[in-house]
């Protein structure tokens, strides 16, 4: 049995009005229109719903189970109306958002709490993760990527460029002395983000190609996301190129080579059309805008 949505509403019109011709006036169409909907929903369901009497109508017992489930929806659909109204006017709900592994896990995740105290009324889950969620089927509401997205559906707001630095620990120069150019790389131990690196974030082993006549550097150590790299680095294991932000999140690694052009990724708030108009991605949107800025996640010019 498959009842129909609009005929529900017909019949918990009539059942709060108490007769067909003020369900009728209420719903501004005929009472015989009306009666005819009722009666469809009544054969639909092989039984009936009211009593008719010389005052008015009473509900059958099927009728009053009919009510019940109705009144329950009806109570339903005015608290999410309501929901969505004041969504509107203020920022509310929960915004669940993707991003990398690094990124999300570090630096974004330090600025969640001015984004909460901000906007009480907002829960945010922080979904994290190299390979890009699909925002079309809705498995985030919201991404910042580190590259321009390729569907034409989402709407994209160019954030920060994140430039990425050779680096390594103080242990490890010590031990193995700081490299002064491209050519002592030879006598080093590199690490990299490896061959999974997913394809927008190719570019992050330049490290290994890196100089004109660069030879084919080959890693001592390859880890599939860029916090794992640092551990490595911070560990003294070697040399990486890491986004500038990691290295001033760790502050236990220091640049090398800061006259070399490290790759540059581009940043993206990225969310579906749909939500073009939702408040609490916008509010979210506009918080990023203001703190994703190169004094914020570039390293000081004095250190390369």
């Amino acid at each position: 049995m498959q009842l129909d949505w609009e005929r529900l509403r017909l019949f918990h019109a009539v059942a709060e009005a108490g007769s067909f011709t003020e369900g009728a006036r209420r719903l501004h169409m005929s009472q015989p229109a009306l009666s005819r909907q009722i009666q469809t929903l009544e054969e639909s369901i092989n039984a009936k719903l009211f009593h008719r009497h010389a005052r008015g109508l009473a509900m059958t017992h099927e009728g009053e189970q009919m009510y019940r489930a109705t009144h329950e929806m009806a109570e339903t659909l005015d608290r999410t109306q309501a929901g969505i109204e004041a969504s509107r006017e203020r920022p509310t709900g929960e915004i669940r958002l993707a991003t990398t592994v690094s990124f999300g896990s570090t630096w974004l995740a330090r600025q969640m709490v001015d984004f909460l105290d901000l906007y009480p009324d907002i829960t945010v889950t922080m979904i994290l993760g190299d390979q890009d969620v699909d925002l079309a089927k809705r498995e985030a509401d919201v991404a910042v990527r580190f590259h321009a997205p390729r569907q034409a559906e989402l709407i994209q707001k160019p954030l920060v460029a994140i430039r990425h630095r050779m680096c390594a620990s103080p242990a490890y120069l010590e031990r193995f002395g700081e490299p002064r150019s491209l050519d002592d790389l030879a006598n080093h131990r590199l690490l990299a983000y490896g061959a999974s690196a997913p394809e927008a974030l190719k570019g992050i082993n330049w490290i290994l190609e890196v100089g004109p006549d660069a030879p084919q550097r080959v890693p001592a150590l390859t880890i599939n996301n860029s916090f794992g790299v640092l551990q490595a680095v911070e560990s003294g294991a070697g040399i990486a190129s890491l986004p500038s932000y990691l290295i001033r999140f760790s502050g236990k690694v220091t640049p090398i080579l800061p006259q070399i052009e490290g790759a540059v990724f581009r940043t993206y708030f990225v969310y579906p059309s749909e939500l073009r108009k939702s408040v609490r991605v916008g509010v979210l949107r506009d918080f990023l805008v203001q703190r994703m800025t190169l004094d914020a996640l570039d390293m000081p010019p004095t250190e390369g």
